[in-house]
């Protein structure tokens, strides 16, 4: 394969071959910018200059710009990583012996997660970056993986058994955006009243 090359931000990039595994210390670079980018997106904005990412991370520009060839990609890498993140914890869960604390263990981790990432997130889709088919993939993946949870959290009588994976991914998602646009009530309050909803049997009025 023959290396291309892209200019952006001023510099020169190379493109290499992403399915190419990466050395143990390409590794640790990578995973070191992603770190970099992640915390330099969501406390400066977008427009962060990429050589104060890279010196963050502690590599050249060039290096960061071997595994990212653009800000876009740069940005993309972050939020595959933490969907992959999502699909890898709740296959880990996926024989748990008790379903019912798996899978609202699950919600806890993902509501945590998406909390914590809200001001990135809202940095990259405010944007105007369009990536949704890149993240499509890892979407089906963490959809496939809560819908193994659900089924036997349900199966045990721990869920309602009209609730699906999708509604749980969007419910769960919606109350994380919720809280954090309306802060004040507790986040832990609000998804225990989520968690009274998707319970089999709801506390009595």
């Amino acid at each position: 394969m023959v290396p291309k090359t892209d200019v952006a931000g001023g510099a020169e990039a190379l493109v290499t071959d992403e399915a190419r595994p990466l050395r143990a210390d390409a590794q640790r670079n990578r995973a070191r910018i992603l770190e970099a980018a992640e915390t330099a997106f969501a406390s400066e904005g977008i427009e962060v200059p990429v050589d104060v990412i890279a010196e963050k991370a502690g590599v050249g520009v060039g290096t960061l710009y071997r595994h990212f060839p653009t800000k876009e990609k740069l940005c993309e890498a972050i939020v595959l990583e933490r969907l992959a993140a999502l699909a890898a914890h709740a296959r880990t869960l996926a024989d748990a012996d008790d379903p019912g604390e798996a899978f609202f263990g699950f919600l806890e981790y993902f509501f945590a997660m998406g909390c914590a990432k809200r001001d990135l997130l809202v940095v990259v889709m405010g944007a105007g970056i369009d990536f949704e088919t890149a993240l499509a993939p890892l979407k089906d993946q963490v959809r496939e993986a809560l819908g193994v949870l659900l089924e036997r959290a349900q199966a045990v009588g721990a869920v309602r058994p009209d609730v699906t994976a999708d509604v749980v991914m969007t419910l769960t998602s919606a109350t994380c955006q919720a809280a954090a646009h309306h802060g004040t009530a507790p986040a832990s309050d609000v998804l225990d009243v989520v968690f009274d909803g998707l319970r089999a049997q709801g506390p009595v009025a």
